[in-house]
């Protein structure tokens, strides 16, 4: 079966978020990350139940790690019925997601 992936628009913005902030010290550095991140959750179509659980007690909430450079991003996704949405990106750095 293949999923159907979708961005919600506050994972949009912080997609945006993230490369604005990347391309003020290199536009190509945030175009790669861009693309690495898209074709990171292309594999989702496939292969959603793969990653992690972000909470135990919600098992369609998962996290994918993205590795970029010498640290990464993490997208929080929910699995629906055909669909994965990814609900929100962020910088490994970065505080977690909050439910």
């Amino acid at each position: 079966m293949r999923y159907e992936v979708r961005y919600t628009d506050e994972a949009r913005d912080d997609l945006f978020r993230l490369t604005a902030f990347l391309r003020e010290a290199s536009p190509d550095a945030a175009a790669r990350a861009l693309a690495t991140i898209i074709e990171a959750t292309a594999i989702l179509e496939r292969f959603p139940f793969t990653c992690r659980k972000a909470d135990p007690a919600m098992p369609f909430h998962r996290e994918l790690v993205v590795p970029f450079g010498s640290g990464g991003y993490v997208a929080l996704y929910a699995i629906g019925k055909g669909h994965v949405s990814i609900i929100a990106i962020r910088h490994q750095r970065e505080d977690d997601f909050f439910f």
